[in-house]
């Protein structure tokens, strides 16, 4: 099996090259805002961290398509990365540290791509994870000064913290009595939001969390953390991956209830 850990260097440089630019303007007064279609925020430091890394790719990667928040799809193949420039562009535009770039090679698999890499860089919040195939998760501040890690061993919910983005998701997707049934029945809730709750999953800190609607940018690169730290990450309709349009992950040995729940009476 190949190691991916050419495909992860690059990804970290690629990472502190988003980390320095996005740094830049974090807080900046003179930042700009539009409104994109569905009526979601990006600033112009969404748009210049895609392009810088685009254009990092191009150079090292010509032959990979790349699939990005901001400009889409472009080029073909069976590997394709995959970035959202900065999740969280909501508290980065107010000046709040929970946001990260997030990085992912997939590639062409069974049942289609798979992600492969994967690093979630917070430089807000001075964190970074990372994973690569069969190669475990890791945060640290580089690769040679990293921690490796592990989901918890959390087996009964009123033992559990489970942690989400906010409550309107899931009322507008029907699925807000069992979400709150959920609530119920834990030790312990929290909206932390964004990328955090999953990366908190992959460290043990977090047993489970989930989300109602999210993109593939949103996912790619947490998906392989998680597993790749002992978790399990699948849509609500229990597909491995992120490929459904929402999440759930956890680490393992609660993933059927928290299904179970978040699928109850809708």
């Amino acid at each position: 099996m190949p190691d991916y850990l050419d495909d992860l260097r690059l990804a970290h440089v690629l990472a502190d090259a988003a980390d320095a630019a996005t740094m830049d303007r974090f807080k900046a007064l003179d930042l700009k805002v539009e409104t994109k279609p569905d009526m979601t925020p990006v600033s112009e430091a969404d748009k210049a961290a895609e392009e810088l890394i685009r254009g990092h790719l191009g150079r090292a990667r010509p032959r990979d398509a790349i699939l990005g928040e901001e400009y889409g799809v472009e080029g073909t193949g069976p590997r394709r990365w995959v970035i959202d420039p900065i999740d969280g562009t909501k508290n980065y535009v107010r000046g709040v540290p929970v946001w990260a770039t997030l990085i992912s090679l997939m590639e062409a698999g069974e049942g289609g791509f798979q992600p492969v890499v994967g690093v979630v860089s917070a430089p807000a919040l001075g964190r970074r994870w990372w994973a690569a195939k069969g190669n475990g998760a890791f945060s640290g501040r580089s690769l040679t000064k990293a921690s490796r890690l592990q989901v918890s061993r959390v087996s009964t919910l009123s033992d559990a913290s489970f942690a989400y983005s906010s409550l309107s998701g899931w009322e507008e997707h029907g699925r807000l009595d069992g979400f709150l049934d959920l609530t119920r029945e834990v030790w312990r809730t929290r909206a932390y939001g964004d990328f955090w709750p999953y990366m908190m999953v992959a460290e043990g800190a977090v047993d489970m969390c989930a989300e109602p609607e999210l993109s593939l940018w949103d996912m790619a690169a947490t998906a392989i953390v998680v597993t790749e730290a002992g978790g399990t990450f699948t849509g609500l309709d229990a597909r491995p991956g992120p490929h459904s349009g929402n999440a759930a992950a956890s680490n393992g040995l609660l993933h059927d209830e928290l299904l179970g729940y978040l699928n109850q009476r809708y």
